[in-house]
């Protein structure tokens, strides 16, 4: 359910990194290797990108349309290079509106964030009460009708309140543990630093000296991919990554 990618790095095109791989997410968007709930990701996708020579919050664009279909984008991502950027495609929750403010990444000042997975029972009781959780600020400025975009909020309250983006990811995933289940593969960027959890389905890191890829999945058979294990968060600037073991229930990390 869902794909998505960060990467961090010297500018590369959008075409580069999401359609021309062999396994890019433009393929992954019908053919995915590793999804381990549904089989394609027709339901829009998007992609985000900073260039903070002009503005320090990214650009972003999102369509309700299967990635392989908009001819207008990957005329666009020939020409469009960032040293930032996060996207994804998307294979709606059943009962989940296909709606463009649904369509992840989800924005909001310097960040973006992009979920795979699901919370179980978020249309009823336990999204009601994770929505508790929420600051009025925060809520009110909810678009859509997702438990990403929800789990967006609670990030951001913890981001607010000083976390860095591994410790907000860690947090929510503790909020939601602590009133139900379900599939949090979570990733928060700002363009300088990333952040990730497995919890629930596949995550995969393709470091180097001067970048840096997480992704659902890889894009190409290169064996420098390495697969994060399950129950992990996944922090990263250029370069440098670090892996530390997920203690969700508690909030903390073992």
């Amino acid at each position: 359910m869902c794909r998505f990618l960060a990467y961090l790095g010297p500018p590369v095109t959008l075409e580069a990194l999401l359609l021309a791989p062999e396994r890019s997410l433009l393929r992954q968007s019908y053919e995915p290797q590793f999804q381990r709930h549904g089989r394609i990701n027709a339901d829009g996708f998007g992609v985000g990108w900073w260039d903070a020579a002009r503005r320090p919050e990214p650009a972003r664009y999102r369509t309700t349309r299967p990635m392989w279909t908009d001819r207008s984008f990957a005329s666009l991502a020939g020409v469009i290079a960032a040293p930032a950027v996060v996207a994804s495609v998307r294979s709606a929750a059943p009962g989940m509106p296909v709606d463009e403010s649904n369509t992840h990444p989800f924005t909001s000042g310097r960040w973006l964030f992009a979920h795979n997975g699901e919370i179980d029972g978020f249309r009823g009781e336990a999204g009601t009460r994770l929505r508790r959780m929420v600051s009025d600020e925060r809520l009110a400025a909810i678009d859509g009708s997702t438990d990403s975009e929800l789990m967006f909020a609670l990030a951001l309250d913890r981001l607010d309140a000083g976390a860095t983006p591994g410790r907000a990811l860690v947090e929510v995933i503790a909020a939601v543990t602590e009133v139900t289940t379900g599939r949090v593969n979570l990733l928060l960027g700002d363009g300088e630093r990333m952040a990730a959890t497995a919890q629930g389905d596949t995550l995969f890191v393709l470091g180097g000296t001067d970048r840096v890829v997480i992704a659902s999945e890889p894009y190409d058979d290169d064996p420098a991919w390495q697969r994060v294990d399950d129950g992990a968060l996944v922090e990263a600037i250029p370069g440098v990554v670090s892996m530390t073991r997920l203690v969700a229930a508690k909030g903390a990390l073992a």
